[in-house]
């Protein structure tokens, strides 16, 4: 089957990259032309486990290719829009980019082919993009809805296994062309759902947002746990011992970041907003993840009595998760700025996304220092930063840990330690929801 992708980020090109895997011929579309470039060289702008190889492969066998023209749509049997739908300052999503791309689809559209909406979008938008299209072409078309459910660090082994595959249609001939295309992907019995569009697009904003209650929710037993002097360990195991309530997500920490549930909670309260519905566990999802970002910088504030002036601190990782080079709405961005505001300084170590880092904070580059190996990373630091749990974190020496730092200090923001291993060198530990 020829495929076509308009967009060429996380979503776009992990589709289309896989569907080349997978036998089909792709044309991956983008307006930013040193990105094609780049692209058709076999360099991917971002870091995703497992994808260079595949980019290569495909690459070389001439099932994919890239470009910023449009017209490669005309020989597409599907078309899937896979562009970026950011929040806008109110919260509702841009969706600016997605229209700009039905007119340029719609205006190259094959007859009889299949207009895939594969970015997150706000409930009702393939109302207007069926509009779109049909007012930029006279050609038969089709429009469905096919949510992606990727994790950034594991998107390609997602797509290649996933958990499920959601397709909203109207047109029994549309679902006859996705299901053929994703048959290789769930031949081991994986479901595909048949729905209707709108469904298809609150099923993704509904999955998103449940998940970013689990993690605010397990966040705020934390920090009762702290006040009370429980520890969350026991009582998160107490808990995902249910198998009504499973373990996934239920890790407290930092709070989510990156670029699907920050942006998908504010576009689903945005949406019942204007339907005049005030959702209240989702909101207050919201609010939990804001506070929570900074309950390891009030941590240390509270044991320098205010005062950093003059101080470093190290951050063992700055993305938003292990895996990733994605900094967007990560805890380290939250924090740093604070510290910058409080006149301290940062020493960073993460072994991806200290670039995309040091770029976001151009103007304060002076505060910050980038290092090459963990533990280079703590010399002369008042206190070390746990902020993303990358696996060779796990692995720390705790008695190096102590020999570098000018203070013998931890904030474990993802609680990888173990307490006690950490309190036996004469570290002073702190955690979130621990007991210490």
């Amino acid at each position: 089957m020829k495929v076509a992708v308009a967009g060429t980020g996380y979503v776009g090109l992990v589709s289309g990259v896989c569907f080349a895997e997978l036998g089909h011929h792709v044309n991956c579309i983008d307006i930013d032309p040193s990105k094609v470039e780049m692209l058709k060289g076999g360099k991917s702008p971002i870091y995703e486990s497992g994808l260079d190889s595949l980019l290569e492969r495909n690459i070389d066998s001439k099932r994919l290719d890239f470009t910023d023209d449009y017209s490669v749509v005309k020989d597409a049997d599907v078309t899937f829009l896979a562009v970026g739908t950011p929040s806008l300052a109110n919260g509702e999503a841009n969706l600016e980019y997605l229209k700009k791309a039905a007119v340029s689809t719609a205006q190259n559209l094959k007859d009889g082919s299949v207009v895939v909406i594969k970015s997150t979008v706000p409930v009702g938008t393939c109302t207007q993009i069926e509009k779109i299209i049909s007012e930029n072409t006279s050609k038969k078309f089709y429009l469905v809805n096919n949510p992606e459910f990727l994790k950034e660090g594991s998107a390609v082994a997602d797509f290649m296994k996933p958990d499920r595959v959601v397709i909203g249609h109207r047109e029994e001939e549309a679902y006859s062309i996705m299901e053929e295309l994703y048959l290789p992907l769930v031949i081991q019995g994986n479901p595909i759902y048949k729905m209707s569009n709108l469904s298809a697009e609150m099923t993704k904003y509904a999955s998103n947002c449940i998940l970013a209650t689990k993690i605010s929710f397990i966040n705020e037993i934390a920090r009762l746990c702290d006040a009370v002097g429980a520890d969350i360990d026991e009582v998160r195991k107490g808990i995902v011992s249910d198998r009504r309530i499973g373990h996934h997500f239920l890790y407290p920490g930092l709070g989510y970041g990156g670029s699907c549930f920050p942006k998908d909670v504010k576009a689903l309260i945005s949406t019942a907003r204007k339907h005049g519905i005030d959702l209240a566990v989702t909101n207050a999802a919201q609010v939990i993840n804001e506070t929570q970002k900074l309950i390891m910088f009030e941590k240390m504030m509270k044991r320098f009595d205010g005062k950093i002036d003059g101080r470093t601190f190290s951050f063992w990782g700055v993305a938003f998760k292990p895996n990733t080079d994605d900094i967007r709405e990560a805890p380290s961005i939250f924090m740093a700025t604070e510290i910058f505001k409080a006149g301290g300084k940062i020493r960073i170590y993460d072994p991806v996304a200290s670039e995309n880092f040091v770029n976001y904070f151009k103007d304060q580059s002076h505060q910050i220092e980038v290092v090459k190996n963990k533990y280079d990373c703590l010399d002369q630091c008042d206190a070390l930063f746990v902020v993303t749990e990358w696996a060779e974190f796990r692995t720390a020496d705790f008695n190096e840990i102590k020999s570098r730092l000018k203070e013998a200090l931890v904030f474990d923001g993802r609680n990888i330690f173990q307490t006690e291993k950490v309190k036996a060198v004469g570290l002073e530990y702190f955690a979130v929801g621990k007991r210490v």
